[in-house]
This record gives structure tokens, C-alpha cells and sequence, in this order.
């Protein structure tokens, strides 16, 4: 009887532990790799919600991005301060983006709330759209602070002259998915990625744009765009055919602009 016992209580502590880590994974928007999407056919972004609710036990809110920014309200916005210091490269090809990996130590600060610098990757189009205009890239440059809440500094990105930060990632494109590739001998610096009037931006609480979806992102997106040639965009593309999620519902949410 009491091995019995000690059965049971030890099946429903795994349970409970599996139940628990998903949860977690789900909220910190780590992917697991053994779920498959895409962003088109029956693993698009129209069967995402079966999708997240099959895998992460989660539904879809209605807080959603990216998001179509037409309106806005004007307000006085606390400056985000970079914090980005030199890393190894860290590039992995990980089958839906061209993502870099940072090491612990850079962040930015927005007011009182420290966020830590985790990776930055890239989608094409631009995921969100700026008074109707969808520009040729978007780079997403992720963070996590406290209790898991991230905040992404989004980058626009217009066809234009050459950029050679971009220039050096697209050197170095892993020719298989999935593994992270280290070149040690080019250090990299974030701030290379930013333009140089980062003052002005548009934010708005939202979600992660790639499964689970998960509401836990506020949204920095720099009005300032950078600039790279159609050739590198070309390059992109011929990776990564289209890497942007459909415009979601507003619901209602508020969108700030900077003075």
C-alpha cells in the first residue's frame, strides 16, 4: 500500500513539475524546439492560437502584436538609456530568423526598471506598421527584467545605404538551423544596431509576435529608422521569404508618443 502511495504522489509531483516548467518557458517566451510553426500553411499564424492552447496550455489574448500605430497620445516619456557593451558573436540561424545571442552584462534602464540585454533578431517585412507604412525590416532587440517581463526595442529599418553592423551579421549567416555558431574573434556591439536619435518612440503594452504569443512585452519602437542596401535585404530574404506576423487588433490599448 505505501509503495502504492509513494507511486502516486511521485506521478503527480512530475505532473505538477512538467505543468510548472511549461508555464514558465511560456512566460519567459522561450520556444520549446519541439514545436513546430511557420508563418504560412496550417502551421501560419491563423492556427497559432490551436497551437499555443496544444503546447503551452495557454489561449491567445487580446493583447496582441505587432499592431498598426495610427493614433497615438503625446506624453512625456522617460528616456531609455543604453547600457550596451562589445560580445563575442553568438549568430544562429534558428529556422524562422537570423538571431545574435548576447552575453550577460549589457542593458538599458527606463525610468527606475533595469532591463537585461538577451538576444536581437530580425523580421521582414517590418512587423509593425507606422501611419500605414510597412518598412523593408524590423530588428527586435529583446529584454528581460524582473518576474520575466520583457521590453523590445524595435528598430525600423528603410532600403538605403550600406550598414556595416548589418554587413558583419550577414557575413557570418550559419549555414544550418538551430545551432548557435561563436565566432570569437568578432566582437559585436548592439549600439552599432541603433540610430542615433533614440529619444523619440512609440510605446504600447503587447505580447511576443512569435509562439506562445505571450503578454508579457512592453514596446519600445524607435521612431528613427537605419538604413541598409536591397542587396543585404535580398540576402535576408533569401533566407527568410517573410518573417512578419499579421497586424493584430488594438483592443482598445493606448499607444504613447514621445514629445
Amino acid at each position: 500500500m505505501n509503495a502504492v502511495k509513494q507511486y502516486f504522489l511521485a506521478t503527480m509531483f512530475l505532473s505538477l513539475f512538467f505543468v510548472g516548467l511549461t508555464n514558465l518557458l511560456a512566460s519567459s517566451g522561450t520556444q520549446s524546439p519541439s514545436v513546430h510553426w511557420d508563418y504560412e500553411g496550417e502551421l501560419g499564424p491563423d492556427h497559432w492560437d490551436r497551437l499555443v492552447l496544444e503546447n503551452w496550455h495557454c489561449k491567445i489574448g487580446d493583447m496582441q502584436s505587432p499592431i498598426s500605430i495610427t493614433i497615438t497620445e503625446k506624453a512625456k516619456l522617460d528616456e531609455i538609456i543604453f547600457h550596451y557593451h562589445p560580445t563575442p558573436l553568438k549568430i544562429i540561424n534558428n529556422g524562422h530568423t537570423i538571431q545574435v545571442n548576447y552575453e550577460k552584462g549589457s542593458y538599458i534602464t527606463i525610468g527606475h526598471k533595469k532591463y537585461d540585454l538577451v538576444q536581437f533578431h530580425f523580421h521582414t517585412p517590418s512587423e509593425h506598421v507606422i501611419h500605414g507604412k510597412h518598412y523593408d525590416m524590423e530588428a527586435h532587440l529583446v529584454h528581460k527584467g524582473d518576474h520575466g517581463h520583457l521590453a523590445v526595442v524595435a528598430v525600423l529599418i528603410d532600403k538605403g545605404k550600406e550598414n556595416a553592423f548589418i554587413k558583419t551579421l550577414w557575413s557570418n549567416f550559419p549555414k544550418d538551423v538551430g545551432t548557435e555558431h561563436i565566432v570569437s574573434e568578432i566582437k559585436i556591439c548592439a549600439k552599432h544596431l541603433l540610430p542615433k536619435n533614440t529619444a523619440a518612440y512609440y510605446t504600447y503594452p503587447g505580447s511576443l509576435t512569435t509562439p506562445p504569443c505571450t503578454e508579457n512585452v512592453t514596446w519600445f519602437i524607435l521612431k528613427t529608422p537605419i538604413e541598409e542596401t536591397k542587396a543585404a535585404l535580398d540576402k535576408f530574404t533569401s533566407l527568410f521569404k517573410h518573417d512578419a506576423r499579421p497586424i493584430q487588433p488594438v483592443h482598445g490599448r493606448v499607444v504613447k508618443e514621445s514629445n
